[in-house]
């Protein structure tokens, strides 16, 4: 667009960093955003900063998210209901449970209309939704519960995720009575009731001894067999029940019942969401002792988990072996490999890598040099990263050498 004389604006870089975001890579649509405004000069709108926030946490930056979520006003953008849910999503997969309850109480003050005029986003149910589960994950099971009939008092409508979040909380909290009559209420009221409130209540039984309670669930869900383990496994992932499927997964691992690869990145990528990195290679390990591949994808996620632990020879070693064996990488993973020497404050075998790969045809040139100075950026070697942009923008294109 340059080229041709007209100037890109973030209506122009929204779209190509949705595509980013829906491909998983969070990474290349952060390097670019950065790119965005310190190199073409562009003011984001709402739509880029949503995106980036969300990329932010995906990537466990959740300090670098809340900067930039409390700037967002200043180049006069305010933060809209998806900014919030997604902010709250972030404080609650870091931990930041403390800053979540804060953001969640400016929202209910708008909803109260003590918001004033720079705060006029009322919560939806996602945004309780979300607090609900925060509320679990520190083990605030009372308040949790208080949620449900607060949203209700506000117009809010509690949905299927809504109940089987609460159920799951209940259960886990051991408080097996007090769930089991919520889910027979919603039976008996003819709400809807999805297999992840099934598996939750199913799993609660057989946990708490009760197996006659948990096959009788079983039988309503689907027939007198039950539903496979793997199929519960995959179901209880995808809702982001942690425990319930942990406790499932080891319970049909140890009875050998887990054949299919999906189980094990379904678990794998359940366990990188909630930061239980030990876990994560618990399941590769576990993925590769029945001999099965992994696919570029899952090398990654436990390339993550390596890094996150500070194994990072494991790290390297993974990448190395996959290699040598002709595993054909995404770029996700080679740039997996270079972030975590940039973690280790390993420049030189960074450099080296990055030159290997140039060479590679296979690999988008540009995105791999963004990452590099994305990482030189966040190590404050700013006059290296403004090096490689320089180049970048060069119209005689990327040199190497002076790369090194």
């Amino acid at each position: 667009m340059p080229a041709d004389g007209v100037a890109p604006d973030a209506e122009s870089y929204s779209p190509i960093l949705a595509a980013l975001a829906r491909r998983g890579r969070h990474l290349a649509a952060v390097s670019l955003f950065s790119h965005m405004r310190a190199v073409a000069r562009v003011k984001p709108d709402l739509s880029v900063f949503n995106i980036v926030l969300n990329a932010y946490g995906q990537l466990d930056l959740a300090r670098e998210a809340d900067r930039l979520f409390w700037n967002m006003r200043r180049p006069g953008v305010a933060p809209s209901v998806v900014t919030y849910n997604t902010m709250l999503r972030v404080y609650g997969d870091a931990g930041l449970f403390g800053e979540a309850v804060h953001l969640f109480g400016l929202m209910r003050s708008a909803s109260d209309g003590n918001g004033g005029a720079g705060n006029s986003v009322k919560p939806n149910v996602v945004t309780y939704n979300t607090m609900i589960a925060i509320y679990g994950k520190s083990l605030e099971d009372e308040k949790a519960g208080s949620l449900v009939q607060d949203m209700q008092a506000n117009g809010v409508q509690p949905n299927a995720i809504t109940y089987s979040t609460i159920l799951s909380i209940w259960v886990k909290a051991g408080k097996l009575d007090r769930a089991a009559k919520l889910f027979e209420k919603l039976r008996e009221a003819g709400t809807e009731i999805d297999p992840v409130l099934y598996q939750t209540m199913v799993v609660g039984y057989e946990r708490a001894g009760l197996v006659s309670q948990a096959k009788r669930l079983l039988r309503d869900l689907k027939d007198q067999d039950g539903i496979p383990k793997e199929t519960a496994i995959k179901i209880l992932a995808s809702a982001g029940r942690v425990e319930e499927a942990a406790w499932l997964f080891r319970r049909a691992a140890s009875a050998c019942e887990i054949k299919d690869s999906s189980v094990h990145r379904a678990m794998m990528d359940l366990f990188a969401k909630n930061r239980r990195h030990q876990n994560v290679i618990e399941v590769f390990d576990e993925m590769r002792k029945l001999g099965q591949l992994p696919d570029s994808e899952t090398i990654a996620t436990a390339m993550n988990a390596y890094g996150k632990l500070k194994e990072f020879d494991k790290a390297a070693a993974l990448y190395q072996a996959m290699r040598e064996e002709g595993c054909v990488f995404s770029d996700r993973v080679h740039f997996q490999m270079i972030s975590l020497l940039g973690a280790q404050k390993d420049f030189e075998a960074l450099e080296t890598l990055v030159g290997e790969l140039s060479h590679d045809p296979n690999i988008d040139k540009r995105e791999l040099y963004l990452v590099a100075a994305g990482i030189y950026e966040r190590s404050y070697k700013f006059d290296k990263a403004s090096q490689i942009i320089s180049q970048i923008r060069s119209p005689n294109g990327f040199d190497v050498q002076k790369f090194r």
